[in-house]
């Protein structure tokens, strides 16, 4: 089984707090990105919370997924992406997707899902020549992602092993919301700069 994972554990520093519920088009910010995630061909969805996790559970429709609360969260995107790959450990492969990332498509999702195989790892979307989300993780890669640390997920363990790219130009944004300013450039139509 593939599952599909939305990383949603940080407290949005930068953001000033509240992020995952902050609204946008009459729904909170992470409920964009969960409902990209189970309208894409995964067998399983997990959102992995963290900080303000009771809120966010009471705040968002997670439309089926299940929820994990991180009690490492504050160790960074890491720490979150180990607590969500034990989790799912029997799958043979993860999409991950982040929480704050609400022009995420369900097409990225099945563009990476589709280019798996020919002995990558790794397979991840690209937006104007930049590595992105989704990233499909192989089974293989389970245990090394266990040991890495800090705020940068899998990117340096992805320089290391074969990572298939694909662009994603065409299906929308994969750009993070980390700032109020960047939401309100959302909100007024804009893309996330």
């Amino acid at each position: 089984m593939i599952a599909g994972m939305v990383l949603a554990a940080g407290a949005a520093t930068r953001f000033r707090g509240g992020k995952q519920l902050a609204m946008l088009e009459g729904r909170p910010l992470l409920e964009h990105a969960v409902r990209a995630m189970t309208a894409a061909p995964v067998g399983r969805v997990l959102v992995v919370l963290g900080y303000g996790a009771e809120d966010v559970l009471a705040g968002v429709d997670l439309h089926g997924a299940d929820a994990l609360v991180c009690e490492r969260w504050d160790e960074g995107q890491s720490a979150s992406l180990a607590c969500g790959l034990a989790e799912l450990a029997d799958c043979e492969a993860v999409v991950v997707t982040l929480g704050d990332q609400p022009r995420i498509s369900p097409d990225a999702i099945r563009r990476v899902i589709a280019a798996r195989g020919g002995g990558a790892a790794a397979v991840r979307a690209t937006y104007g020549g930049e590595p992105g989300h989704p990233v499909l993780l192989e089974r293989q890669l389970f245990e090394p992602l266990r040991n890495v640390t800090g705020d940068h997920g899998a990117r340096n363990l992805l320089l290391s092993v074969r990572t298939r790219e694909v662009p994603c130009d065409d299906l929308g944004g994969g750009g993070d919301v980390d700032t109020r300013t960047q939401l309100d450039a959302l909100r007024a139509g804009g893309p996330v700069a």
